[in-house]
């Protein structure tokens, strides 16, 4: 939908709703150095509502931004039954975006693996990871965007504290285990409920996920189930955990490798953050 075709009010709520995506991915740009001059940059689009407003917007910023990058629109077909081929090509073309389509059954291979009932996302993920990676290279793409934004990275944090043991998130900015990619996520400090208003405004053509969207009960879904109640009951609770991940006090936890418990005694502690980055090698030699 165009801005032509909104009435007054919901041109006036369209125009501040992208104004506020722009700024807050613009500025989680400008924090984590996610784009430079020059960039060749791989925009993973899946035909979910995320993927479909970090392209529009990083086209958006293109025109304003004070360094010059590439776009070019990466999907990879999995093979699922039915699976809209079509969708994606007649929407990039339409708005003259380069892209490619990456063909890979990875699908069956997740079907094969992977028992009736269990969760696909972990393999899923890993298989449908690698391809972008090893894509990328061929395209001489020198960093990758994904689409995750502000409720993913809080939920992925109670997701690994809960299940996992660890207090650990999705980072806005992260280099690849094989320290061949820059990957980024630019839609980083935007929260969910703004890009399902946005792509409802743009009638963006979604394209729901038969492989892992299906699977109700996944520990992912009752993480978000409890931040919306959270959200409901305290507003700007959200928001206070985000800007907890960003704001560690490494000696006010219990990881020894992060700070350096054994030697407080002797008074040799540094001051400033940087003296809670300890070589974990140096310290346990």
């Amino acid at each position: 939908m165009t801005a032509d075709a909104l009435d007054a009010k919901q041109r006036t709520r369209f125009n501040k709703l992208q104004k506020k995506l722009r700024r807050e991915t613009g500025r989680a740009i400008a924090d984590f150095n996610m784009i430079e001059e020059g960039d060749r940059i791989m925009v993973c689009l899946s035909g979910g509502k995320d993927s479909y407003t970090m392209l529009e917007i990083l086209r958006n910023l293109q025109h304003s931004a004070p360094v010059h990058f590439e776009l070019v629109a990466v999907n990879l077909d999995q093979k699922q039954p039915g699976f809209p081929e079509h969708v994606l090509p007649e929407y990039l073309e339409r708005e003259g975006v380069a892209y490619h389509i990456l063909e890979k059954d990875t699908y069956s291979i997740v079907k094969e693996k992977v028992p009736e009932g269990k969760t696909t996302c972990a393999l899923c993920s890993r298989l449908r990871r690698g391809s972008l990676y090893g894509f990328a290279e061929e395209i001489g793409a020198n960093k990758i965007a994904l689409g995750h934004h502000r409720d993913d990275i809080v939920e992925t944090l109670f997701l690994n504290m809960f299940f996992g043991g660890k207090m650990k998130a999705m980072p806005p900015k992260l280099r690849s285990d094989d320290n061949k990619h820059i990957v980024i996520r630019p839609l980083a400090y935007c929260r969910e409920k703004d890009i399902v208003e946005f792509a409802a405004f743009k009638q963006f053509p979604i394209i729901p996920c038969n492989l892992c969207g299906s699977q109700e009960n996944l520990q992912r879904q009752a993480v978000k189930d409890m931040l919306n109640q959270w959200d409901k009951r305290f507003p700007g609770r959200i928001e206070n955990i985000f800007s907890a991940i960003g704001n560690v006090a490494p000696s006010q936890l219990a990881d020894t490798r992060l700070f350096d418990f054994e030697h407080l005694e002797d008074g040799q502690q540094r001051g400033g953050a940087a003296a809670h980055r300890l070589d974990v090698v140096n310290l346990f030699q």
